[in-house]
């Protein structure tokens, strides 16, 4: 199967999006996980005085997660699709929380180009076409010791966890998309989260693009070997070489 992308996914996802909140929801885990891995962020006081960048936000479960964890901070919720950004701005924000249609590949032509003190990204990098043109692109956008968090499904490589991957879409979450009429963009999750990098390989692609003291940590639960936060930090040094 060729996994959708640009317009044709965001499209997908526009469709989908009047359903979406109902699915993630029977999701055990689903909000408790965003809000472990927002924490992973390590920000301190409840992030106040800190900018803080929710890239790929969706209908705004992710952002909930910091607004949630951090709630001082400001936040810059992003995302391609304007169905699902219309879903999360339609809900009850604090004024500190601001929603902007852009694709991750071209941030900078919306107006995304201030430095941020971290970036969270869930479920986002196996959905682009380059995900190191993404990286690279958070990399610039992250002040020096700026922190990054992922969120993904990305499988530890073990044959087991992509038995049971393969086994909940199959049983449950195709057939219940299918019957939504979003079947289509429910295959290319599936096929997303088994064509995509291992925990170990996508680590392996963020020290690439220029981070440190990258960690991948477990989630909880039926997803344990299936989705993790990947922590990362651009390095201070990157702070001397932007000073001479």
């Amino acid at each position: 199967m060729t996994l959708l992308r640009d317009a044709e996914l965001a499209a997908a996802f526009d469709h989908a999006s009047r359903t979406y909140d109902t699915l993630v929801a029977a999701n055990p885990g689903y909000h408790s996980h965003l809000r472990r891995s927002a924490r992973r962020l390590g920000l301190k006081d409840g992030g106040r005085g800190l900018r803080v960048l929710d890239l790929g936000c969706g209908t705004g479960a992710s952002t909930a997660a910091l607004a949630t964890v951090i709630p001082h901070a400001c936040i810059t919720a992003v995302d391609a699709s304007v169905g699902m950004l219309e879903r999360a701005a339609a809900k009850a924000w604090s004024a500190n929380v601001t929603f902007v249609h852009a694709p991750a590949e071209q941030l900078a032509q919306a107006g995304v180009d201030e430095p941020y003190d971290a970036v969270f990204a869930a479920y986002l990098f196996r959905n682009v076409a380059d995900p190191d043109s993404v990286l690279a692109s958070v990399h610039r956008l992250l002040a020096p010791r700026g922190r990054l968090a992922v969120h993904e499904y990305t499988l530890s490589g073990r044959a087991d966890h992509r038995a049971v991957w393969t086994a909940v879409c199959r049983g449950i979450v195709l057939p219940i998309a299918t019957a939504l009429g979003d079947g289509r963009l429910y295959r290319h999750l599936w096929r997303s989260v088994v064509q995509f990098d291992t925990a170990t390989q996508f680590a392996c692609r963020v020290h690439a693009n220029g981070f440190d003291s990258v960690r991948v940590l477990p989630l909880p639960g039926w997803q344990t070997g299936i989705t993790h936060t990947i922590t990362a930090r651009r390095p201070a040094a990157d702070e001397k070489a932007g000073e001479q």
